[in-house]
């Protein structure tokens, strides 16, 4: 077997080489008219009408990910024995890397021939808020090691975080692959590095029960990913709000994720000089009324934490009291 960090840097690179190569698909995606853009609910990379072949390529091989993706996690879990060591590539692993591409492959077949995504059926809030939710239970995961507010105050959702990583994987697989075949594969640098995000999420599901899946400094990597795919797509799109984006993001890391990469203080501090820098620096141009954005994508994931958190604590106490005599 193939080392597991060099599987990984090729994967990656494969990855971002894919992505690239939907800069390929211009002559033909040039001759698909769309219908106008009516506002923030609308999806405009659709077509105009809809077409059985754009429906059942979309939702059928969108299935047939699906069931492949859970299938991989589900024998993983019942042979969890076969993969003890963690610092080696397993079987199972290569099987989950070769999988998704090939089913990055078929879906850029699937966008040359048909074009149409399950957006065509679908809300366009279904996709995000369903990444939204992944990015709320890695809080809600990660809290009991980091804290949530500045190294503090997750220990309470450690009497729930075994459930949440032993079925995280299921809820992460359909947050990722309906995420992918939502979107036809556009040659927009907002779908492009949006793609190349869903990539690195696949090789971080294909790579479960390794080293890679759990170092510290790669999964932050992928949340702090959002950050620059968010601000990217509201630039494309002309939207004066990435700075929502930005400093939304970049908030939940100077209060959350940077606590667990063992930082020093100093570091720390320094990051913290530069975050009420940036932000003094953006707003006293844009005005400060508009101060009230660097909150709203934290205020919506940190209550999500605690409704969630507590939804689960509740319900494992139910069952608890349940099974006693």
């Amino acid at each position: 077997m193939p080392g597991l960090w060099r599987t990984f840097w090729v994967s990656v690179m494969a990855a971002g080489a894919l992505s690239l190569a939907i800069l390929l698909l211009a002559p033909r995606l040039s001759a698909i008219e769309l219908l106008p853009d009516t506002g923030f609910a609308w999806y405009y990379w659709k077509l105009p009408e809809q077409t059985l072949g754009g429906q059942i390529s979309a939702w059928g091989f969108y299935l047939l990910h699906q069931l492949f993706f859970w299938g991989l996690i589900w024998w993983a879990q019942k042979n969890r024995h076969l993969l003890r060591d963690r610092a080696k590539l397993h079987p199972v692993n290569l099987v989950g890397l070769l999988g998704m591409g090939a089913f990055g492959l078929l879906h850029y077949l699937q966008t040359f021939i048909w074009y149409d995504g399950l957006a065509q059926d679908t809300s366009v809030f279904s996709s995000q808020a369903s990444v939204i939710l992944l990015l709320v239970l890695v809080l809600m995961i990660e809290a009991p090691r980091r804290g949530l507010i500045f190294g503090q105050g997750g220990t309470w959702l450690s009497a729930v975080r075994p459930i949440l990583i032993r079925y995280h994987g299921y809820y992460f697989a359909w947050a990722v692959t309906y995420t992918f075949w939502f979107h036809p594969m556009e040659t927009t640098w907002g779908h492009i590095l949006g793609f190349f995000y869903t990539f690195l999420l696949m090789i971080q599901g294909a790579l479960a029960f390794t080293r890679v899946h759990t170092n510290k400094w790669w999964t932050l990597t992928l949340e702090i990913s959002v950050l620059v795919h968010g601000v990217v797509v509201a630039l494309v799109a002309g939207q004066e709000f990435w700075t929502m984006f930005f400093f939304g993001f970049l908030t939940i890391f100077v209060v959350t994720q940077m606590h667990g990469l063992g930082l020093s203080r100093v570091v720390r501090w320094g990051i913290v000089v530069l975050w009420l820098a940036a932000i003094v620096f953006v707003y006293q141009g844009k005005g400060w009324g508009n101060l009230n954005e660097i909150v709203r994508i934290p205020a919506i994931d940190y209550l999500l934490v605690l409704g969630l958190g507590g939804i689960l604590i509740l319900g494992r106490r139910v069952i608890l009291s349940r099974r006693q005599p």
